[in-house]
C-alpha cells in the first residue's frame, strides 16, 4: 500500500473541515498547483483513504426528533449477516455495528417521536428471525461529530 505523506495530510485536514473549499484554495494553503491537488485527492480516493463524500443533512429539520442507539441481542453472533439486510429496510436505520460486550450489535436510527421509536422497536427490529432482546438509549444530546486527526502514525 502507498504511504501517505505530510502533503497529503495536510490536505486531508483542510478538506475534512470543509469539503466545498475549492481546490485552488487548498492548493494556495498547500504552496502546490490546483492540478497537483486534484491529482492527490484522486490518489486517496483510489487508495480507500476518502471514502465518500457528499452533505450531512440535520435529521431535526426533517422531522427527526428522536436520536437513539438500540442494543440488539442475537440467538447466535452467527446471525449477523441474516439480520443486516432486514435492518437495512428500516430507513430509520443509519448505523449497525457488530459488537463486543452486553450486545451482539449496536444500531443508531433516527425516529419523529417517542411513538414512532416505539413503533420501529416493537414493529420491526424486535420481529427480525433471531432478534432475542433489545435495550434502547435515547441520545439527548451530541457533544461531537468529528473525523479521525490526521496525525502521522508512531512507528
Amino acid at each position: 500500500m502507498e504511504k501517505i505523506d505530510n502533503l497529503d495530510r495536510q490536505i486531508l485536514e483542510i478538506i475534512m473541515r470543509n469539503a466545498r473549499i475549492p481546490s485552488k484554495d487548498v492548493a494556495a494553503k498547500c504552496g502546490v498547483s490546483r492540478a497537483a491537488i486534484h491529482q492527490r485527492i484522486q490518489r486517496l480516493i483510489d487508495m480507500n483513504v476518502i471514502v465518500g463524500s457528499g452533505y450531512h443533512v440535520n435529521p431535526k429539520i426533517l422531522g427527526y426528533r428522536t436520536c437513539t442507539y438500540i442494543g440488539v441481542r442475537l440467538e447466535k453472533g452467527s446471525m449477523y449477516k441474516d439480520v443486516v439486510p432486514e435492518l437495512s429496510k428500516i430507513p430509520e436505520v443509519v448505523e449497525c455495528h457488530f459488537t463486543t460486550g452486553p450486545y451482539t450489535m449496536l444500531c443508531k436510527l433516527y425516529a419523529r417521536d417517542n411513538e414512532h421509536l416505539m413503533q420501529l422497536i416493537n414493529d420491526h427490529v424486535q420481529q427480525i428471525p433471531g432478534v432475542v432482546s433489545t435495550e434502547t438509549l435515547i441520545s439527548l444530546d451530541q457533544s461531537l461529530n468529528r473525523e479521525i486527526p490526521i496525525n502521522k502514525p508512531e512507528e
